[in-house]
Parts: structure tokens; sequence; C-alpha cells
């Protein structure tokens, strides 16, 4: 058997995402009329290939999907979007679903079920004949991701960390990937420190490169022996949040398996998730290379730090 020639492999959480936008966060006891209503795939691992592969890279996702109608209804997807499903598990656990109310502001509330659903066990899938030029996880698959990083490593293929909380599989990854994206969130988590400067200089010591997103403030971001910086948002008209973080570190991890310089992969990956901001939910909102490539030859990253 070949193996499979991948520019991405992203690896961790699927779900099913029920998406509702609502006038104003509920309160209790109070009923509310949704104004819009979407069904469509979602979770960081697969949100991250479909980036990939709409900006014309190839994907591969790895993790679960059950046999139920909302697991079928994302495989369609992912199918449908190009992403390589060959290293998609199936199963009768139910597959996780997000029910997810946005409001005017583009701001959202989310919340996951998972049922019976846990990580899957180690060796649960043959990654031999995978040859991708960077691994992203996102850390929902604790038992299979460790491993699966060190063999990247033994064979020089860059990983990826989508960190946006700290859990045991985010906590693990940590200090073994190349790559240590995270949310302003996981930073104070991991390190305890407020300030997301001074957490930078203790996620360093984890990684060899770090970046914090921090949202609308844009991000900051290190490199061992290679300086430190930052860079601010791309500016856009906010509709839905859901899934813009994943489309940054999707649009992040096919810079880093394409061999773009620094500066290219930072703009990129923050104008792909400016972009994702821009429509109701996660998977109709991601954008096209040019469309991305075009915001950033409109406009400059707004806000940078330091």
């Amino acid at each position: 058997m070949s193996h499979a020639v991948l520019d991405v492999l992203c690896v961790g959480h699927a779900s099913y995402d029920l998406i509702f936008q609502v006038p104003h966060h509920p309160a209790a006891d109070e009923k509310s009329v949704a104004d819009g209503f979407l069904g469509c795939g979602g979770g960081p691992a697969a949100n991250a290939a479909v980036t990939v592969n709409r900006a014309g890279g190839v994907a591969a996702f790895a993790g679960y999907l059950g046999n139920d109608l909302f697991g079928q209804r994302h495989l369609a997807e992912l199918t449908e979007a190009g992403v390589h499903t060959d290293w998609v598990v199936r199963g009768d656990h139910p597959t996780p679903l997000s029910a997810i109310l946005v409001k005017p502001d583009g701001r959202r509330a989310l919340v996951n079920y998972k049922g019976e659903t846990r990580p899957l066990p180690v060796d649960s899938i043959d990654f031999s004949h995978c040859r991708p030029q960077a691994i992203l996880f996102d850390g929902h698959e604790p038992h299979i991701s460790p491993a699966l990083c060190l063999w990247a490593k033994g064979l020089g293929i860059p990983t990826v960390l989508d960190a946006g909380s700290l859990h045991p599989g985010t906590e693990t990854l940590q200090g073994l990937v190349d790559h240590l994206v995270c949310s302003e969130k996981f930073a104070l988590q991991a390190t305890g420190i407020a300030a997301p400067e001074q957490a930078l200089e203790a996620l360093l010591q984890r990684a060899p490169v770090v970046v914090i997103t921090l949202g609308e403030r844009g991000l900051l971001w290190a490199r061992r022996g290679d300086g430190r910086g930052s860079l601010g948002a791309y500016p856009v008209a906010e509709v839905d949040t859901t899934g813009a973080g994943d489309a940054f570190h999707g649009a992040y991890a096919l810079c880093v398996a394409e061999g773009r310089d620094w500066d290219y992969t930072l703009r990129y990956a923050s104008a792909t998730a400016a972009l994702a901001c821009a429509a109701l939910g996660a998977r109709p909102a991601i954008p096209r290379r040019a469309d991305t490539e075009a915001l950033m030859a409109k406009q400059e990253p707004q806000g940078a730090l330091g």
C-alpha cells in the first residue's frame, strides 16, 4: 500500500453543530425565538481539515464519528470538501453534538454533548501509510495523539497543537509539539500567569514556537532564538465567531506544511480567522485562499501589541 500524500493530518474532535441566531442570551425560564438556524459539521480538527482544503491544500481528518444521522451527515460534508477520511473511526456511540447560540455581536455560547462517547483507544488507527507535511492536534484524542506526535518528530514531520483550553490532551501535547498555538485562556490556565506577555515566556520553555491568540486584539508570538513579536487582527464585521480559532489553526498548519515564511504564516492565519467570522456557522464561513489573500492585500492588521 502506498503512502497517502497529504499536506496536513488533523487529529482530534468532530461534532455536529446546531447553530441558532438569537437576539439576546435567553434569561432563566425564558422562551426565545431564533432569527436563524444552521446545522453543519464542526469540531476543531475537523474544521481545520476543511480549512486546509478550502485553501487549496490536501487534508485528512483522523477521529471519531458515530454511525448515527449526525455522523453520516458530517462524513458526507468532509468527503464533499475533499478531506481524506481513511482515518475516521465509526462506532455506535453518538456523534458529539454542539448547540450554539450566536448573539447579534457575533459572540456565542456553546453546549457540547458527548454522551457515552469516549476518546479512541491507543492503536485504534493505523497511521503507517500516512505521510503528511504537518500534523495538527487539538488534544481531544489524548490516547492516540502523544505516540503519533513522537512518531512524527522521528520522521521530521512538524507538529502543531491547537490548545483552546487546558485538559489532559493539551496538557500532555504542549511539551511534545513543535508549534504550541494556544488561546489566551489556555495560556492563563497552563501557566497561572494573567499577563499574556509573561505567559508567552513561560510557554516558550515547553515548545520551541509559541503563538498566543488574543481574538480581536491579535496575537503574540515567540520562537526560541529568533525573537518575539505581535500582530494585530484584521478588522471584519463579526457575524459569528464560531470556528474562527479552528480556521486559524488549519491555515497556520497549512503554511507550516508549505514551508511559508513566518510573516506570511501569521498574516494568512489571522486573515483566515477574520473571514471565518463573517458568516453564520464555522463551515460556511471558512474562506478560500484567494479571498484570504485579497483581504491581506487590501488591509493591514490593526491593534498590534508592543
